[in-house]
């Protein structure tokens, strides 16, 4: 899975890319999440903004589901021959891997593809996701597209009402995550205009519509629970469940206290079922089910969240440059569930005293981190870093003259406080709060020589 520089399709410079021409999933399981989710052989140009698939041939293997397929880009214009030589020692290898008693019929007779698409449908088809979902998915992706170009507002809400069946959850579900992606690209204008359609499809569409009653209920849900505050307990929160007045109130209740919904609260429950009869009862084990129903949901979708950010992460660490495969996989991390499945495997990676693979995992956190802090943050621990020496702090500043803002000075002053409240805990406080006073002095003195004009 080497890395290397290529050359853009569009622009020509060189530019760093992962390829891979194995995909072998039974030695190698976030091999299949590196193939889609565009790790490996995927361009991303940097210098014109290309972004698409490399040609390279490619072979794909998953012993457990017997498939064997091979992809050879018609555009690389090589016959048949040069391709079976090409693809030959690769699928000679992942017979080697297999043991004598996996090697079943399937391996000679792999399937050939003349697009990479046509590879990927072969792959989910396999997975349960057939050819008609995703000419589904495409359908709707193509009416966002439609709906993003139309002229004027009457225009959109007359295609919003022609094309009615289309506007269920699926499509809220991708325009969703293309309105995220925009945003989290700094696509301004794209984002903008998403957001004025999204309006437009909450208000003239019928699922729409429901999604705002949702987020309606899921306000006075909110509102509910703030009014109890701190006195919130278990028994609290069963008033409220019982006192909701719809089942999406139930549900939005659900969603905001999962955590607070253990064993303890149902044996609360159970007791107020046991003392009631009649139509009391009955009601109580009606939202008793509702409520198990409602968690068994979150929970499962949690599942797969982590399942999927098990696997993303797993091909991050499989890949020859992590820093630049987690850079190009950063907005998944803006997903809970991603940042949980991290930081469990940190812990594993400690406890179990891996250090070749906290190494590896500290490489994401390092990405993460330099993404995550701000700008005047970088520069503070630049300057007391160089407070240990008067003549490096006085380059230090002067390289950084025009940084040396109110906020910056403002941070500093926070800084201090917060070292001088935590100096019991940190023994090392005292020396970082006086190299925190030297680089705040200096800097006061530089603005006060600025404003006399000195």
């Amino acid at each position: 899975m080497p890395q290397t520089q290529i050359s853009c399709p569009r622009c020509r410079q060189m530019i760093p890319a992962q390829v891979e021409q194995l995909f072998d999933v039974t030695a190698d399981p976030a091999a299949k999440q590196r193939l889609l989710g565009r790790v490996s052989n995927y361009a991303r140009c940097p210098h014109c903004g290309f972004e698409g698939p490399l040609a390279t041939p490619i072979v794909y293997h998953d012993n457990d589901k017997e498939l064997l397929l091979t992809h050879f880009p018609a555009e690389l214009g090589l016959p048949v021959n040069e391709q079976e030589k090409l693809v030959g020692p690769l699928i000679s290898q992942v017979m080697n891997r297999l043991p004598a008693e996996k090697r079943k019929g399937y391996l000679l007779r792999s399937q050939s593809f003349l697009t990479l698409q046509s590879m990927i449908e072969k792959i989910l088809e396999k997975d349960g996701v057939t050819k008609e979902m995703l000419d589904e998915q495409q359908k709707r992706l193509s009416l966002i597209q439609r709906l993003l170009q139309a002229a004027s507002p009457d225009v959109r809400t007359a295609l919003i009402k022609e094309e009615a069946a289309q506007l269920d959850e699926a499509f809220f579900a991708i325009f969703n995550r293309l309105a995220d992606a925009a945003v989290a690209s700094g696509q301004q204008q794209t984002a903008q205009a998403m957001g004025v359609l999204q309006e437009e499809l909450l208000a003239n569409s019928e699922y729409g519509r429901k999604l705002q009653a949702q987020m309606g209920e899921l306000e006075a849900a909110v509102k509910s629970l703030q009014e109890v505050g701190k006195g919130l307990t278990r028994e609290k929160l069963l008033e409220l469940l019982i006192a909701a007045p719809s089942e999406a109130r139930v549900q939005a209740l659900v969603s905001l206290t999962r955590n607070g919904l253990d064993y303890n609260f149902f044996q609360i429950l159970t007791g107020q079922i046991d003392k009631a009869s009649g139509d009391e009862r009955k009601k109580l084990e009606e939202l008793r089910e509702k409520i198990l129903e409602f968690t068994n949901q979150l929970d499962k979708a949690l599942e797969e969240q982590l399942k999927q950010a098990d696997a993303m992460i797993e091909s991050l660490l499989s890949a020859p440059d992590i820093a630049q495969a987690t850079i190009q996989n950063m907005e998944n991390f803006q997903n809970e569930a991603v940042v949980q499945v991290l930081e469990t495997k940190l812990r594993d990676a400690q406890q179990k005293n891996d250090a070749a693979r906290m190494q590896k995992l500290q490489q994401i956190v390092a990405v993460l981190q330099q993404a995550s802090t701000p700008p005047e943050l970088e520069l503070v621990n630049e300057l007391v870093d160089a407070a240990g020496s008067d003549a490096e702090l006085e380059k230090a500043l002067q390289a950084h003259a025009n940084e040396l803002t109110d906020e910056l000075t403002g941070m500093l002053a926070s800084l201090m406080q917060q070292v001088e409240q935590q100096g019991a805990q940190d023994p090392n406080s005292g020396e970082i709060m006086r190299r925190l006073e030297k680089v705040y002095r200096a800097i006061v003195k530089r603005s006060m020589q600025k404003n006399l004009g000195k």
